[in-house]
């Protein structure tokens, strides 16, 4: 099992108790550089415009973050989980994330989403299509990014994109393209996504969801030829170590349910050493290769060092 730390960005309010912007950024940036001394594998972060619920709060933008902290580390990968499609044009996307790839000489991860929080879109004046739309959007989306990635120019004519011409260098220094990770369990459209065009996928389940939602995905590739085993399986969560494990069921918050469907209480990674370590088996064993880690207590470095030893890094 690899680990990876979901960096806080704002989205959750995370920064209530910093008043000065740059302060909270700095403890991002001695976040990352925590992990990375740690043995966590990746530092990801999400991508939104507005805080949930929508508040006053410190949000940084999601790449210029990420760009900050991949020059302030060496060795640990980074990226995105994710990036809305919907924030940004995706030939523009290609660009920021290939350019990204090379300021971190080669250490990006580039996830992107269908997008889903509508205050976000309401607040910058973003259209918010339907779900059906929005996926198509991403099909498409995947299909422009990667081909700026890897051919020598692209043309696209599809229902949402056109590009005529398009030339896109460089492209990343990763071979042989940018790695690409497609977050969502939509089992009929989103997965089917993943096993055409992605390296990696996300989803946000417990470890019986996880290892159903994974037999659909083996299903789609199967019907494409694809061997499921070339797709990185991650899975996102949240922990908190804690004495007792009625100490950390008590600081969940229904709240939660926004994010992690169904009985939350029963998989997240909150509580003692012996039932996070349980729970942690549970995804190995439903297939889950990677785990990106958010922990309750977000800006506390001493948090990823405590579980850093915990799982063994």
């Amino acid at each position: 099992m690899k680990y990876n730390l979901f960096l806080p960005t704002g989205f959750g309010s995370d920064f209530t108790d910093f008043k000065d912007p740059v302060e909270a950024a700095e403890r991002v940036i001695e976040l990352a550089r925590t992990a990375e001394r740690s043995g966590f594998s990746e530092v990801w972060l999400p991508d939104h415009l507005q805080t949930i619920p929508p508040s006053n709060g410190h949000l940084f933008e999601a790449w210029t973050l990420l760009t900050a902290v991949a020059r302030a580390t060496e060795t640990i990968r980074v990226g995105q989980l994710v990036t809305g499609n919907g924030y940004r044009n995706p030939a523009l996307q290609a660009k920021m994330a290939a350019t990204l790839d090379v300021l971190s000489h080669g250490r990006l991860t580039f996830g992107i989403g269908a997008g889903w929080y509508q205050a976000d879109y309401d607040a910058f004046g973003y259209e918010f299509p339907t779900a059906g739309r929005r996926l198509r959007e991403l099909r498409e989306a995947v299909q422009v990014i990667q081909s700026l990635w890897t051919d020598e120019v692209t043309n696209f004519d599809g229902e949402f994109y056109t590009l005529k011409n398009a030339y896109a260098q460089p492209k990343g220094v990763q071979e042989p393209r940018i790695p690409l990770l497609v977050a969502g369990g939509g089992e009929k459209v989103t997965l089917r996504i993943v096993a055409e065009f992605a390296d990696a996928c996300n989803v946000m389940t417990s470890p019986a969801e996880v290892e159903r939602k994974l037999q659909i995905l083996r299903d789609h590739a199967a019907r494409i030829g694809r061997d499921i085993s070339s797709i990185r399986i991650t899975v996102t969560t949240a922990a908190l170590l804690t004495d007792t494990d009625e100490d950390a069921q008590s600081l969940l918050h229904p709240g939660m349910g926004a994010f992690y469907p169904g009985d939350f209480a029963s998989y997240l990674l909150y509580g003692t050493a012996e039932t996070i370590r349980r729970r942690i088996d549970a995804y190995e064993q439903a297939g889950v290769t990677e785990l990106a880690v958010g922990f309750h207590h977000s800006t506390d470095p001493g948090a990823i060092q405590e579980f850093a030893h915990l799982v063994g890094l």
